[in-house]
Formats: structure tokens, C-alpha cells, sequence
């Protein structure tokens, strides 16, 4: 047998991924990436929310269970976690300091006389901390 005969075929293609491909595959990857981390960032935004709606809601509870206990409105949220000077038959707290501002850490806005002749009015400025707003920008106001 010659020598010839013995030798296998050579492959002149090489295995492996071109830079051009690489780069294809990490743009690809990063585009996935940032469609599921807006997706990630929209629902914590509806999630807080949610939950600054069921806290003025809660926070409402606590506010009328104060009137009922003491016989009048507060003037001031304040007035839930420590007794004021004036309030007889105070049995509080009725919150806790954390629960006098909303998700975002702001301080939820109280007044009184509320809006629409209520006698008070909870108010939170909804995500981006401003007044007015849609979605989950939009103010939330209680009762």
C-alpha cells in the first residue's frame, strides 16, 4: 500500500463561531433581557401600586376608629401614633409611623376637611410622585 492510501481527507472548515455570530447571539440576548426587565419594573410598579391603594384604605380604618374613639377627626396624621394634648378617651396608636407614608417613602397627604365635603381625605401621589397622572401614576385619593 502506498502512502496515498492511508492518509484521510483533510477538512478545510474549522468548528466554532465566527465573532460576527457571537455578536449576533449577545444582541440577541440583551434584547431579551431588556423586554423581561421592563416587564420586571412595570408589574413592582403595579404591585406598589395596589399597595398604596389597601394602605389609604387601612389608614381610613384607623382614622375613623380614632373619631370613633375620641369624638372628632384628627388634625393631623401624627395624632394616630401618639396621643395629642386634647384628645380624651384616646385608646391608640392606631398606626404605626411607617404607615403614614406611602410605598415610595413619601408622606401620605391628609387633610381635613377632605375633598367632595368628606370630612378628611388620604392622598398619595401614585409612582412618579406628581400631582395628577394615568395609570400607575395617578393620584390615589381616600375614602
Amino acid at each position: 500500500m502506498s502512502m496515498q492510501s492511508r492518509k484521510t481527507p483533510r477538512h478545510t472548515s474549522q468548528a466554532g463561531f465566527t465573532l460576527i455570530e457571537m455578536l449576533v447571539v449577545i444582541m440577541l440576548i440583551a434584547a431579551i433581557a431588556a423586554v423581561v426587565a421592563g416587564k420586571i419594573v412595570q408589574n413592582k410598579h403595579k404591585a406598589e401600586y395596589n399597595l398604596a391603594k389597601t394602605q389609604l384604605n387601612s389608614l381610613a380604618a384607623q382614622i375613623d376608629q380614632y373619631q370613633g374613639d375620641v369624638g372628632d377627626y384628627p388634625e393631623s396624621l401624627d395624632a394616630l401614633v401618639a396621643a395629642p394634648a386634647q384628645a380624651e378617651n384616646w385608646l391608640g396608636p392606631y398606626a404605626k409611623k411607617e404607615d403614614l407614608k406611602d410605598p415610595w417613602h413619601r408622606p401620605i397627604e391628609y387633610r381635613k376637611p377632605g375633598v367632595d365635603e368628606a370630612p378628611y381625605s388620604l392622598t398619595s401621589l401614585g409612582v412618579d410622585g406628581k400631582p395628577g397622572g394615568d395609570g400607575v401614576d395617578k393620584d390615589l385619593v381616600a375614602p
